[in-house]
């Protein structure tokens, strides 16, 4: 998959759940309860224990799951990730050398920002899409239109706040797609043996997205 369809399978899913676990077994089984949810999209950040063997898995256990490697905080982080699967890569700030390293991969990379110079920063050194990190604490969807209305042009992915309650009102507000932490990826409901309270809330989400974007046609 090239790196244009990559970023169209982002766009068309609409979703990034991040993927936070104790464990190499929770990460695997989180991911197969979302997408068993129909989100075939999968952030795992590198705060996960053993994250880059959860990439490696992913890639050879589950081939019709996008992996994205999140949390990279350099270049060779990010190099790492690419050789063992990861289509993708996401930060919570923006590091220079990252992008490059993504560039050279030709893989999307979306680095993170918060103020309207940050966003250009990003976009000007080559982001794909500029996440947009923490958006809940500069006031959720409010604050992502505010920063679209004079930035169209730069695609953005908000990250922090997003729930099925404000999820419609991010994408109202001109969001690429969503980043979603906790209330997705739930992994005290899997180390309750409830995955499938983590593959209905998938379902819900995807359902979110669609009927907003069948709306909005």
């Amino acid at each position: 998959m090239d790196k244009a369809a990559i970023l169209l399978k982002l766009r068309e899913i609409g979703l990034v759940p991040v993927l936070r676990a104790e464990s190499v077994d929770q990460a695997m089984a989180l991911a197969t309860a979302i997408a068993a949810g129909g989100v075939t999209v999968l952030e795992i950040t590198m705060t996960v224990p053993g994250a880059i063997r959860v990439m490696r898995r992913l890639a050879e256990e589950r081939p019709d799951i996008l992996i994205g490697a999140g949390t990279v905080l350099d270049a060779e982080t990010a190099r790492m990730c690419i050789l063992e699967g990861a289509k993708f890569v996401v930060s919570p700030a923006l590091n220079l050398k990252t992008i490059e390293m993504c560039h050279r991969y030709t893989v999307p990379v979306l680095p993170g920002a918060l103020t309207p110079t940050e966003v250009v920063t990003a976009w000007q050194a080559g982001a794909d899409v500029v996440k947009i990190f923490p958006a809940s604490a500069m006031g959720g969807a409010k604050y992502l239109k505010t920063l679209k209305a004079p930035l169209p042009q730069i695609e953005m992915i908000p990250t922090g706040g997003v729930s099925q309650a404000t999820a419609a009102d991010f994408l109202d507000a001109g969001a690429f797609a969503l980043g979603v932490g906790a209330d997705l990826v739930d992994a005290k409901a899997m180390s309750e043996g409830r995955p499938e309270v983590i593959t209905e809330s998938a379902r819900k989400y995807l359902q979110i997205v669609q009927e907003f974007r069948k709306a909005h046609l």
